[in-house]
């Protein structure tokens, strides 16, 4: 089982610059929500964006440790106009 704070970890060690908030949507510690805001998506498709995400998790998605993942990937002036509105 891996916990949230191991997948943020993942993460970070493949966008040292992000910020991370990942959620565990069952409890069971396979299906996980995370929003990653990193400088690294900047001209970036939302697809590449996901990829960068998914090459941080790429040994644990293979070994299935984590069987779904639901993303938001921002960019910092995304998320700055999204901490805005809401």
């Amino acid at each position: 089982m891996v916990t949230p704070s191991q997948v943020a970890e993942m993460i970070k060690a493949g966008l040292p610059d992000a910020k991370i908030q990942v959620d565990d949507l069952t409890g069971g510690g396979d299906h996980y929500q995370a929003r990653v805001v990193s400088a690294a998506f900047e001209g970036k498709s939302r697809v590449q964006q996901h990829q960068l995400v998914y090459g941080a998790l790429k040994q644990a998605m293979a070994s299935e440790a984590i069987h779904a993942l639901g993303l938001e990937t921002l960019t910092p002036a995304e998320w700055e106009a999204k901490s805005q509105v809401a």
